[in-house]
């Protein structure tokens, strides 16, 4: 068997993903750890490995994403902030779980959700430290003005690059208070009316979102939130608090499990109500579900101990075994299933082709390479529907299809359509034409559909077409 030698293009397209999926090993780590110390070595390695085999986390695993820094940096800046509140009054655990938290806003502005929900978590244990006498309610307020200050000076650096650029420390996000002058701003419709207009559903389908994606997630699907999970993470956290007795670990540290829920419930919410649904924009619960699971794994196992016996307590412990099984064969399932999707060998042992591998996964690759091939080095492509995907893209690219909108509904003629586009520095439209034609049915005006056809037959060049994606030059 031929192996396929280490390229430079090879090691530029793994290392990412080793680096991304280091950090759900590195997160993995902090669930053990931590379930180690709460309840044993057992349930800490069934905590890690039903972290890392969620479907969600698989998948994100082998991608190039930033999710999985995100998801690191929050969880070990939540159980910073839990572990400071054991330590008090010393601040060397609120000091991390600041600098954690303003490395997940550096990461990826769902960054700002985790801000938000452990600033609310160390301002509570800073108010019951004062109220209880661990410590005063100067040093308190400090402390919780401790946290926002490191955080917002992690930040600092790439806030202050984005208000040099652009005028919005967190550009392109609450742009209008920033840039309220731009003639092209587009108000965007909230995600709730945007799932009802595209995906036709019922309120009583949207309200349950949360729920759903628990149950309903699927991969490659909008409509299915792009993203599976685990049901588990929704039924076994609930056992979390079930009173086991017998004073075992499970029954003990009430306020670090609501602390999780709080966590989990509040950035789920938040996601679903600021923008279109997808799994991996909640990734940073699932530590904190994982945890709350193996509680409720352990409060099971103590109930049946508890309050069965004989036969009866050995059918429990069979039925829960089961159940444990079956929680992690829909994992491995997954796991099984995703080798088969991705084929590694067929590009590892050379029977297929760098770009011929990439180009089966990734639809708009071959115009890509196109434009990288046969466009100058100042083109500036506006691409539309290409699913902001712009790692192999070697040209100036912006992927913004509101803009497109704005700037055909100012347009009177398909000259004045080309003008502005120029104007705004684009030489190229690269367009994935099935859901681009989709959208203009849907969005544009009779006219401006007619005006927008016209543009691409009269005012631009058709260069290249492939895989449902085409490449036009703008006249």
């Amino acid at each position: 068997m031929k192996c396929r030698g280490w390229s430079f293009h090879t090691i530029r397209d793994i290392i990412p993903k080793f680096i991304h999926f280091a950090f759900a090993l590195a997160t993995s780590g902090m669930i053990f750890i931590y379930l180690r110390n709460r309840l044993n070595t057992l349930y800490g390695m069934l905590g890690a490995l039903f972290f890392l085999s969620t479907p969600i986390i698989v998948k994100l695993s082998t991608t190039a994403y930033v999710d999985l820094g995100l998801v690191f940096f929050a969880t070990a800046g939540l159980l910073s902030a839990l572990k400071w509140r054991e330590e008090l009054p010393e601040w060397n655990h609120l000091a991390l779980a600041a600098l954690c938290c303003g490395m997940a806003v550096s990461i990826k502005y769902n960054g700002l959700i985790v801000l938000m929900l452990l600033g609310f978590i160390v301002a509570h244990i800073s108010l019951r430290s004062a109220s209880d006498g661990r410590q005063t309610t100067i040093r308190s307020i400090l402390a919780t003005l401790l946290f926002f200050v490191i955080a917002g000076l992690v930040y600092s650096p790439w806030g202050i690059k984005n208000f040099l650029w652009t005028g919005n420390p967190v550009f392109p996000l609450f742009d209008g208070l920033f840039n309220s002058s731009d003639p092209f701003e587009v108000q965007s419709v909230p995600p709730l009316v945007l799932r009802k207009l595209i995906y036709n559903e019922t309120w009583w389908e949207t309200a349950l979102v949360p729920i759903r994606i628990f149950f309903q997630g699927m991969d490659d699907s909008p409509r299915y939130f792009d993203g599976k999970l685990n049901p588990a993470l929704l039924v076994l956290p609930i056992l979390a608090f079930v009173k086991a007795g017998g004073g075992g670990s499970a029954s003990r540290y009430p306020f670090e499990k609501r602390s999780m829920v709080i966590f989990s419930v509040l950035f789920i919410l938040v996601v679903f109500f600021q923008t279109n649904m997808r799994t991996r924009y909640v990734a940073p619960a699932i530590p904190c579900l994982v945890i709350l699971s193996m509680f409720g794994l352990r409060n099971s196992f103590a109930l049946v101990g508890k309050h069965l016996v004989g036969n009866m307590r050995r059918a429990a412990f069979g039925a829960l075994l089961l159940v444990t099984l079956l929680t992690f064969s829909g994992n491995v399932q997954y796991i099984v299933e995703q080798f088969r999707i991705a084929a590694p060998l067929q590009y590892l042992t050379d029977e297929i082709s760098r770009d011929r591998y990439i180009e089966k996964f990734r639809p708009e690759y071959a115009a890509i390479r196109y434009a990288n091939n046969a466009l100058p080095s100042d083109a500036v492509l506006l691409s539309l529907f290409i699913g902001r995907r712009g790692y192999y893209l070697e040209r100036q690219t912006l992927f913004d299809i509101d803009l497109f909108h704005a700037i055909t509904k100012r347009s009177e003629s398909k000259e004045a359509l080309r003008i502005n586009l120029a104007q705004h520095g684009f030489t190229h439209l690269l367009i994935r034409y099935d859901l681009f034609y989709k959208w203009s049915q849907d969005n544009l005006k009779p006219s401006e559909r007619h005006l927008v056809s016209e543009f691409l037959k009269e005012k631009s060049n058709f260069l290249f077409a492939k895989n449902g994606h085409r490449l036009y030059q703008l006249q």
